[in-house]
């Protein structure tokens, strides 16, 4: 289990941090099969602030990502609800926003 007690779930080869966000594979899977999304991608890192001298980088690490039908990059991040949204993360979505201009979108 992890800190928001979920347990892990894993899919053929794939592994995932709740059963919610498993599921809400399958359906991005699904619409990647119609046609409605392309090049779908799970755990996918984005640098926020590069290496500085003796301070590592900083990444974010989206659920998913994929491309909509006007071949935009769609970013979506799955949560169990509006109480798990830590103050990490929220700083994270922001500089999502600002470093690579891509709006996260939260899945409750």
């Amino acid at each position: 289990m992890n800190k928001h007690k979920n347990k892990k779930v894993t899919v053929g080869d794939l592994h995932f941090d709740s059963l919610k966000e498993a599921l809400r594979y399958g359906e991005l899977l699904e619409r990647q099969k119609a046609g409605s999304i392309t090049d779908l991608r799970t755990q996918v890192r984005f640098e926020l602030i590069p290496k500085q001298k003796v301070e590592r980088a900083c990444f974010y690490v989206a659920d998913f990502v994929y491309k909509d039908l006007d071949g935009k990059t769609a970013v979506e991040d799955v949560k169990g609800s509006k109480k798990t949204l830590t103050d990490v993360y929220k700083i994270k979505k922001k500089l999502m926003l600002k470093v690579h201009g891509i709006k996260v979108k939260e899945i409750f």
